[in-house]
């Protein structure tokens, strides 16, 4: 039994460790279509349209006894998820690593957890106690990781030589200024819409617990969103739909399948099970691989500002989560002493269930009265990507 707990206990780290990874990859090889040519609203249609063709059966097949009614409540959510996701999320992201580079693009996304963070705050669905050393923890690692995002903004300086870069043309981080501009401010608003989708996507997952069929309708809704923002943006170029058997074509189905099909359904899981903001922790293991290789395969330029602010962001970024956890411990203390499930149908209380070794959970986090809450002990996008 202590072995099968110790393993479940891993599962989500190594689901959210190999995530990453794959994120990584799709980092490199999406720009590298991009910066040949490829349209990134081309690349959204295809990605999500691969995912849903691989996602479709899985969920026909596997939920269909388990599939809740559609109501107009859920469909309105999962347009709001495509609209986040597919749409604004992917296809800002895209333009604003092509402006900037992978490893640049991938070291600012690092923010999200703050961001998601500050989103919580705004909407009520976490809990600050300023004399709380946890609370205190959230806010200066919040503090922090928008500093450490500031400061790889405005400050570029040298750039950092690998023994494997030497004597190689780089690609620069920033290009013109105006570019590189345009392209941190695409990618900090693409992280705001990827916190909403997070958020969103937690939520819709208690009203819809089918999470395969729930992946395979927010990818075929945002083929459809997508592809009528393509249509618009490249009416007058009919050669961007083209695609052969090339970089093109590689990044379409993998994108699909590991970073929209694949990654949707494990973030969901995970993100029922630990909360959004543990989805987002692993972001810092996605910037260094995408760093590494977009070095060596892209030929990219690392600044040392770049190298600077990323720290200051990851420091931020585990503050941040050890305040969380600390909350999180406590909340399943308090869980366990109050007999588990016992007085959940107090007004405004989430539902509390248990699971084999009679641990009371949260579905969707945290204490008592307080609404959605990110600090969560049950079963987790975006990259992303």
């Amino acid at each position: 039994m202590g072995v099968g707990k110790v393993m479940n206990d891993v599962k989500p780290y190594l689901a959210m460790i190999l995530l990453q990874v794959g994120f990584a990859g799709m980092y490199i090889v999406a720009v590298a279509s991009l910066k040949r040519g490829m349209s990134h609203f081309v690349l959204v249609v295809y990605r999500n349209l691969v995912a849903t063709a691989v996602m479709a059966p899985f969920a026909l097949w596997f939920e269909r006894s388990v599939r809740p009614k559609m109501t107009l409540t859920i469909f309105l959510k999962i347009m709001g998820l495509a609209l986040l996701e597919p749409v604004l999320d992917q296809n800002l992201y895209y333009m604003g690593a092509n402006l900037t580079s992978a490893g640049f693009a991938s070291a600012l996304i690092n923010v999200l957890p703050a961001v998601t963070f500050v989103m919580a705050l705004i909407l009520r669905m976490q809990q600050v106690r300023l004399r709380s050393r946890h609370s205190q923890a959230k806010i200066a690692g919040t503090l922090l990781t928008v500093a450490g995002a500031v400061f790889m903004i405005l400050y570029h300086g040298p750039a950092v030589q690998f023994p494997w870069s030497k004597a190689q043309h780089h690609d620069g981080a920033g290009g013109q200024q105006g570019g590189f501009l345009m392209g941190t401010i695409t990618i900090i608003v693409a992280c705001v819409c990827w916190s909403g989708f997070f958020v969103l996507q937690a939520n819709t997952l208690q009203s819809y617990p089918a999470a395969l069929s729930l992946t395979t309708l927010i990818c075929f809704m945002g083929s459809l969103m997508s592809g009528a923002v393509a249509l618009v943006a490249e009416r007058r170029n009919t050669q961007a739909w083209r695609i052969g058997f090339d970089t093109r074509l590689f990044t379409c189905v993998y994108a699909g399948i590991v970073c929209s099909g694949v990654a949707y359904y494990v973030q969901g899981l995970v993100s029922r099970q630990r909360g959004p903001v543990f989805v987002t922790a692993f972001n810092p293991l996605c910037m260094i691989v995408t760093a590494v290789l977009g070095s060596i395969i892209l030929k990219e330029e690392i600044t040392l500002g770049s190298v600077i602010g990323a720290a200051i962001i990851v420091v931020g970024l585990y503050a941040l989560l050890w305040g969380e956890s600390k909350d999180h411990a406590n909340q399943v203390a308090d869980v366990s002493a109050s007999g588990g499930s016992k007085g959940t149908a107090a007004a405004g209380e989430l539902p509390i269930t248990t699971n084999g070794n009679g641990n009371g959970k949260h579905e969707l986090g945290g204490g008592r009265g307080r609404g959605l809450v990110f600090d969560v002990e049950t079963p987790a996008a975006n990259g992303h990507y």
